[in-house]
């Protein structure tokens, strides 16, 4: 328990949504069940073991006083504690304040819609705030970026789409089970100015492949999938089936973006499982997690893969 209240009597002011303490990186022994996170202007500590009142209480008198430190006068501190159980469930509680509703965050000048209060999934993963800068660069570092399509594969609520279409995407398909989500990410384009250009799908992936491939060739197509969900993904069986379709998928030149949030599976995982399902794309990276969710062991932390599909030699083949 240390270690977060001398995170937190350091922190600084934060502007943007980003994770403060990350125990579940395995670098702060006693801490492994606790994170901090920032979605300003709310704080939110998540536990997943059970944390007792004294605790929370010790917790919540660092935040005052670091908050009194750091914060705007006109600013008082809310914070929020989130306890998490197997199988799922989880329970919020708001400690100190009043949640802002709506709730909306800012990510490198990017603004997303954020619900803290309902269960798991806020909205926006922080820790693929890396991954949604490769996107930008990539688009950015297009010589037409207007002619760009990006095909946006379980896009949840839709950030990467946003992050492309700022940096001046021309076509965004996004594609998603979840109606509730890609709901929210319509509401995340009109935030940022970027409607046109962007559809969104409520369809299952693997039974809308004539509607994804209608809608291509894509410069770049982004799979983020849960790494397991009964009845929708289980990676171990289903990114290879992803991965065949991708070279039909891309114009020559174009890139994958692999993304996989499974502690027990390593990038050694996706890199055979591409080999096998499409040997013909080239590793180009792996992504570079932000310092914020550094771990003892990066293969137990988010994977997030770039390969690219070879050009067309000057024969045309």
């Amino acid at each position: 328990m240390q270690a977060l209240l001398d995170t937190i009597a350091q922190m600084p002011f934060p502007t943007d949504a980003q994770r403060i303490f990350h125990g579940r990186g395995g670098r702060f022994p006693g801490c492994e069940q606790i994170v901090l996170d920032a979605f300003p202007p709310v704080l939110l500590l998540t536990s997943f073991a059970p944390v007792d009142e004294a605790q929370l209480s010790r917790i919540g008198q660092a935040l005052e006083q670091r908050w009194q430190q750091i914060a705007p006068t006109d600013q008082p501190l809310i914070w929020a504690f989130q306890s998490r159980e197997p199988g799922g469930k989880a329970e919020t509680r708001v400690m100190a304040g009043e949640l802002p509703e709506p709730h909306v965050v800012t990510e490198n000048g990017a603004k997303y819609l954020v619900h803290i209060a309902r269960g798991q999934n806020h909205g926006l993963f922080l820790d693929m705030a890396a991954g949604r800068e490769w996107v930008r660069r990539t688009v950015t570092a297009h010589p037409q970026p207007a002619r760009m399509k990006v095909l946006n594969l379980f896009a949840y609520t839709c950030a990467f789409s946003v992050a492309a279409k700022l940096a001046g995407a021309g076509q965004v398909l996004n594609m998603d089970m979840s109606k509730g989500a890609l709901a929210t990410g319509q509401q995340n384009h009109q935030l940022n100015g970027v409607k046109a250009g962007a559809s969104f799908a409520a369809h299952d992936i693997f039974s809308s492949w004539g509607k994804i491939g209608r809608g291509g060739p894509y410069d770049l197509i982004i799979v983020d999938p849960p790494s397991y969900q009964k009845g929708s993904f289980i990676a171990t069986k289903d990114y290879a089936r992803l991965m065949r379709r991708l070279s039909d998928l891309l114009v020559p030149g174009g890139h994958a973006l692999l993304c996989l949030n499974a502690p027990e599976l390593g990038t050694d995982f996706l890199k055979a499982q591409m080999t096998e399902a499409a040997p013909a794309l080239q590793f180009v990276q792996r992504v570079v997690n932000p310092p914020q969710f550094a771990d003892v062991d990066e293969e137990r932390s988010l994977k997030v893969l770039v390969y690219r599909e070879p050009e067309l030699d000057k024969t045309g083949t």
